[in-house]
């Protein structure tokens, strides 16, 4: 995480303040570029993170430079975050709820507790409260990007980002808990090595 997002910002930072966006543009993708070619080098493993933040860079430098914009280089991750949003709200209208999918990749669970009547309700719930978190991410960064100084966007856009999946996934975990109690179900975390099951009452 420091590797892929907080270091590379800082340059940023750092860069846009004391030679322009220009030097700040290069110098950020230039530090990605740097970690993924030393990681490499040395065989040590290569997190997605920075796979991630290094294609995005690229790909966003290259425009921003084209361009001559830096409004391009920030607008993309933003509407990133709005698509996202979107992409929950339509998962739950053709009844695969986005949510349910990442539950698959955090805590894995069996055939039977998937398909548990108020699990599979509270997911739609949570994919719709992800698309409002979103919303809100993307308004806000929005208008941040269109009315404050890129410094300060980069600040806020770094921040927020972080405390809205973290309000998002706490939210959803009390209100998981809050949803099984009222039902009557026994919420039972097995260990790592076991199943997980909601035992039905």
């Amino acid at each position: 995480m420091v590797e892929g997002k907080v270091l590379p910002v800082a340059l940023f930072i750092i860069l846009l303040q004391v030679s322009g966006s220009t030097s700040a543009l290069i110098g950020s993708l230039v530090f990605s570029l740097a970690a993924l070619g030393r990681r490499r080098l040395r065989r040590q493993q290569i997190s997605g993170i920075l796979v991630l933040t290094t294609v995005g860079l690229l790909a966003r430098t290259v425009a921003a430079l084209a361009t001559g914009s830096l409004l391009v280089y920030f607008l993309q991750p933003t509407i990133t975050t709005a698509l996202v949003g979107l992409t929950f709200v339509a998962s739950v209208l053709i009844g695969k709820p986005l949510a349910e999918r990442l539950m698959a990749d955090i805590c894995p669970v069996d055939e039977e507790t998937r398909e548990h009547p108020h699990l599979r309700r509270f997911l739609s719930h949570l994919s719709l409260w992800w698309a409002f978190t979103s919303a809100l991410n993307f308004s806000i960064t929005l208008w941040v990007l269109l009315n404050q100084s890129p410094t300060t966007f980069v600040v806020v856009k770094s921040l927020l980002g972080p405390l809205t999946t973290t309000a998002t996934l706490a939210v959803g975990f009390f209100w998981f808990r809050a949803v099984m109690a009222r039902s009557g179900t026994q919420v039972v975390f097995a260990p790592a090595s076991g199943s997980r099951r909601f035992p039905r009452r």
